[in-house]
């Protein structure tokens, strides 16, 4: 999508406005009952009707300790969450009653039936033969404990679920740019097949552009966002063309310089922050009354001066608003499109003319952790954008998307061997190679993103039979370093394998050096038409020697050799 309209004139305006109070805003946790339940009760995590651990609308949280029947993970859309320690319905999504275990009850139901999968249950399938196949040929094993394994089906899956949801409710002829937020997965052979499938690129640092153009994404389907961009990346951004949503007065000040030395026809906008709310999990609120992110809308004096800003400035030509990612509700997402579409009306009225033509609503679908079920659908978010905000799409605006973790989550796995299984205080242990360096979210807040585990035996087949409550840690030197604690899994033995399920974005691609601990191998996958499973490097696995190098190995002596007064 090309965008932006090649309006352009003199720039003005003061930046700044004024007063910066903090207003209330409902920031954090919802109000949901907090707590666990005792003894089989329901815990409530599901503030603002939002389960931090599914995708919405459920009443999410954990059920209580030993709590049996009606258990594990159920998330989703409308399910009440709960946590056993077994029975039936674990795994179930959406509601469903999905089951996995030893009560001989299907295993791994994705939802809507017991042991049935639905629409997911071919992704399951395709996992389940990229894991063994990745032990048989030495991908996986001994020699490489641990890879990330990416789903190519199931990401043009995605990529073509989300053109054709907004396909059906915009108004023929619609210009729409869905940008893929890179920071969700930032490899380059992931952007170049999602550019492939129709899909930009949304960058927010120097790095990320770098990937992007490395991928052959076009400046005409990339958008900057970022709260800290330096003069030279608006300028390169400026140059190149591509479309750039300032932040705050200060940086519309340097874009109003760039402008004044050398016009560009990159389209240009502002992104407003319409303070509604946080949800469950407050990290990845961006709407807050406090957010770091764009202008507070409901700041004294705020509004006005973003008005004023367009008017003073013809080039405007586009408005953005992102009101958050995992654990916002859906409702509240369709708000803060709402907000932004008001806005935009209200300033083409002030304008007497057409002046913003496309608006950014940002992306923040989430993302169904419980189950193998998608939930919710981009074919539900946006038939809930065409009825809270139906002059959306009538054709007046272009429509620009920032969807991440939703596009690449339920497509990549993290698969690693148990190299000891042991006991400690009456409770199994297996000790894995993925831990902390590929699951940080996870290891450090577990209760907002907690992740499923499946068991594989030593031929990287599922493993089956009775469940054993066990640990799931990682590598790392320190006691939290786990993927999963007193989980409820098939016994996991030295050499089996355990695999963290949706983990396609915000882990294995986003390494950390905890203890040195090196980079895994990532590996797309695909059938190969003859039964069989296909495989290309995505990432090559880090070398000891690269570890040294990124270590300062080339100035191990600058330190002993760096002069001081005392040693002259």
């Amino acid at each position: 999508m090309d965008g932006g309209t090649g309006r352009y004139g003199d720039a003005g305006g003061a930046a700044g406005y004024g007063g910066h109070g903090g207003g209330d805003g409902t920031g954090g946790h919802g109000g949901g009952a907090a707590g666990h339940g005792g003894d089989g009760g329901m815990g409530g995590h599901g503030g603002d009707g939002a389960s931090e651990h599914g995708a919405g609308g459920g009443a999410g949280g954990h059920g209580g300790t030993g709590g049996r029947g009606a258990g594990g993970y159920a998330a989703g859309d409308g399910g009440a969450g709960r946590r056993g320690s077994d029975g039936a319905g674990r795994h179930g999504g959406d509601g469903g009653t999905g089951r996995r275990g030893s009560d001989g009850a299907g295993g791994r139901g994705a939802g809507g039936g017991a042991g049935e999968y639905g629409g997911d249950g071919e992704r399951v399938a395709r996992r389940d033969a990229a894991v063994r196949a990745a032990v048989e040929r030495g991908l996986l094993g001994p020699a490489a404990p641990v890879v990330g394994l990416l789903d190519v089906a199931g990401i043009r899956e995605s990529a073509a679920s989300l053109r054709a949801a907004f396909d059906a409710v915009l108004a023929p002829g619609t210009p729409v740019l869905h940008a893929f937020a890179v920071k969700a997965t930032p490899l380059v052979p992931v952007l170049r097949l999602l550019d492939a499938e129709g899909i930009g690129a949304e960058v927010a640092s120097p790095g990320e552009l770098a990937l992007a153009r490395a991928a052959g994404v076009p400046p005409a389907r990339t958008v900057l966002d970022s709260p800290a961009k330096t003069p030279a990346e608006l300028r390169e951004a400026l140059v190149l063309g591509i479309a750039v949503n300032a932040d705050n007065p200060q940086e519309l000040e340097r874009i109003d310089a760039l402008m004044r030395s050398a016009p560009s026809r990159s389209p240009l906008g502002i992104r407003v922050n319409p303070q509604l709310g946080g949800g469950s999990i407050e990290s990845t609120s961006t709407a807050t009354a406090t957010s770091k992110f764009g202008v507070a809308l409901r700041d004294e004096g705020a509004r006005e001066w973003v008005v004023r800003a367009y008017l003073d400035r013809p080039w405007l030509t586009r408005l953005h608003a992102h009101t958050g990612s995992q654990g916002i509700p859906l409702p509240l997402m369709a708000r803060g499109a709402a907000e932004t579409y008001a806005l935009a009306e209200e300033i083409n009225a002030r304008a007497g003319r057409r002046q913003i033509d496309t608006l950014d609503i940002g992306g923040g679908l989430p993302v169904n952790f419980a189950s193998d079920a998608t939930t919710p659908t981009y074919a539900r978010y946006a038939r809930l954008l065409r009825e809270a905000v139906p002059g959306l799409f009538d054709g007046r605006y272009g429509l620009v998307t920032e969807f991440g973790r939703s596009l690449l989550a339920k497509h990549g796995t993290v698969v690693a061997r148990v190299e000891y299984a042991k006991s400690a205080g009456g409770r199994r242990v297996a000790v894995t190679h993925a831990g902390v360096q590929v699951a940080t979210r996870t290891v450090y807040v577990p209760a907002a993103w907690p992740l499923r585990i499946v068991a594989y035996d030593a031929k990287g087949r599922p493993k089956s039979g009775t469940e054993v409550v066990q640990d799931v840690a990682g590598p790392a030197c320190f006691a939290g370093d786990l993927l999963a604690e007193a989980r409820a899994l098939p016994r996991l033995d030295q050499g089996d394998y355990a695999a963290a399920l949706d983990t396609g974005a915000y882990y294995f691609a986003h390494h950390y050096a905890y203890n040195s601990l090196a980079r895994p191998g990532i590996y797309g996958f695909a059938p190969d038409g003859a039964g069989g499973t296909a495989f290309a490097t995505v990432r090559e696995p880090q070398t000891l020697d690269e570890i040294v190098a990124e270590a300062g190995g080339a100035h191990a002596s600058a330190l002993t050799t760096l002069s001081t007064p005392e040693n002259r």
